[in-house]
């Protein structure tokens, strides 16, 4: 009996440059069969890169792919999938206007009659989607519209549609970013079917619980280069990050040296006009307060901080800042009360993916850069974009670079740029760390903390309790929309946080 060749897909000596940075270096991965296993490293170490290349995205400059021991040449996508390699993407790109079961077969529908008299066969499709789903225990509509789909759904059919190729490697790029506690052990259910199939995974996540727990090996890389592969069982969460950022991270959250002064904004019996959403929310938030507000999905907190920010309609409530009441209908009114907004779905509602870092950074306060004819001074822009680079530590060629070929730690420090440029007295940061490696959250972290400091008042969202409790001073807890309980963070449990969390009625 012949013996079994140890990897399923070895790449070697992948390299690949773009334009005034080099994203990979000789990097090497190994995988075997029916195995998970995590790629992990900061943001910008080169993960997402090495898997373009594998799926057909980016070329290699230079570098070999063997898949079963044969060396391939994955000009493209289809090649990638003929090769039986399927990826899903970080970014989710589904067509809202078509139905589920149309965009898990787009490009490869079913077909009955003979030429010319071909049609789509909706039936089988049909079938073919129920039993997808079936085999895979998720719930879903085949004919309901993806554009009414909660994020979380999506993410669960772009499962589905990379299983529905049945491939030999399936690459999972920061796969339950939007999913709940529930989905994730859907999502880790369906990883342990797939891998008894002999299916091999490769995972990449910032959440180290997870690697830790459903992984079998550990590839480690940082700034474009292959660090080392250890199984993992042998890692704790402390190896890992100090291999990751080639330094020992003992503190995961910096100290907090902001001292909350007066009440800043005081919020009164907020309520939103739309029945599922938040209701009789009231707050104070203090002159330099980071202000954490924590609950599961669902909760509407994101909801809340919109509607502060004149995103989202009120049917009644009362704010104030500093002693008196405002008024906040629109974005402009909350920048005019000087307060600033970053989002939750930062690839989405956050950057401009076209534009360079310097528009991106001066995109929200363009009147500062216009002269009396309405023209942009491009000097002056340019100024204050190397300002806000050096500032925060951003890492980018130069200003003039597009913002998408910037890792999303970096990314993250722009838009706090582009905000401080607004002079705001009131910082509200939805997940203001999501998909962002440990390191990069560090930075992130300094920052808000610093910012704090000069006496901005923060409200921060966070779905990771340990996060909640690192950072803030105190912490608001919402579920189904209501405020209930503030907490300090400094007797604050994880515990105690999930009991106000999970309270209904």
């Amino acid at each position: 009996m012949a013996k079994q060749h140890p990897y399923l897909l070895e790449m070697n000596g992948i390299t690949k440059t773009f334009p005034g940075v080099k994203a990979l270096d000789n990097v090497t991965l190994k995988v075997r069969p029916g195995t998970v296993h995590a790629l992990m490293g900061e943001n910008g170490a080169g993960k997402s890169t090495l898997m373009k290349c594998l799926f057909g995205i980016y070329k290699p400059d230079a570098g070999e792919i063997y898949l079963d021991e044969q060396k391939v040449d994955i000009k493209n996508s289809k090649d990638a999938l003929n090769f039986g390699v399927s990826m899903i993407h970080q970014e989710l790109h589904p067509v809202p206007q078509r139905s589920v079961m149309e965009n898990i077969w787009l490009g490869r529908f079913p077909v009955k009659g003979i030429p010319p008299f071909r049609f789509i066969d909706h039936k089988k499709m049909y079938r073919d989607t129920v039993a997808l789903f079936e085999d895979l225990n998720m719930g879903i509509d085949p004919n309901q519209l993806v554009g009414e789909l909660s994020v979380s759904k999506i993410q669960s059919l772009e499962i589905a549609k990379a299983v529905s190729f049945n491939s030999k490697i399936i690459v999972m790029d920061e796969p339950t970013s939007s999913l709940t506690g529930n989905e994730v052990e859907q999502l880790f259910a369906i990883i342990n079917k797939l891998r008894a199939r002999g299916v091999s995974i490769i995972y990449i996540s910032h959440k180290m619980e997870e690697i830790l727990r459903i992984s079998d090996d550990v590839t480690i890389m940082r700034d474009g280069k292959y660090i080392g592969t250890w199984p993992a069982p042998e890692l704790t969460i402390d190896t890992i990050i100090t291999r990751m950022v080639g330094r020992d991270l003992s503190e995961r959250y910096p100290e907090r040296t902001n001292v909350p002064g007066d009440v800043m904004l005081r919020v009164e019996g907020l309520t939103s006009p739309h029945a599922h959403s938040f209701k009789d929310v009231s707050f104070e938030l203090r002159k330099g307060e980071i202000l954490g507000i924590g609950g599961l999905v669902g909760a509407q907190r994101t909801e809340l901080i919109e509607a502060l920010f004149g995103l989202r309609s009120v049917k009644s409530g009362s704010i104030y800042k500093d002693g008196k009441p405002i008024v906040i209908k629109s974005p402009i009114d909350a920048k005019k009360h000087k307060i600033a907004l970053l989002t939750e779905e930062r690839r989405v509602t956050g950057i401009f993916p076209v534009l360079s870092v310097k528009e991106n950074t001066a995109i929200a306060n363009l009147g500062m850069y216009q002269n009396r004819f309405g023209f942009l001074n491009e000097a002056k822009m340019r100024e204050e974009a190397v300002k806000g680079v050096e500032k925060f530590k951003t890492k980018t060629p130069s200003v003039d670079q597009l913002i998408r070929n910037l890792s999303g730690g970096n990314q993250q420090k722009v838009l706090l740029a582009r905000w401080l440029l607004t002079n705001p007295d009131i910082l509200l940061l939805d997940e203001p760390t999501r998909g962002i490696d440990i390191g990069a959250k560090y930075e992130i972290y300094s920052i808000i903390i610093e910012l704090a400091k000069q006496g901005k008042s923060i409200i921060m969202i966070s779905s990771e309790m340990p996060e909640l409790i690192g950072m803030s001073d105190r912490i608001m807890v919402m579920s189904e929309g209501r405020s209930t309980g503030i907490l300090e963070s400094d007797t604050a449990t994880e515990q105690s946080i999930m009991r106000l969390a999970a309270q209904t009625g």
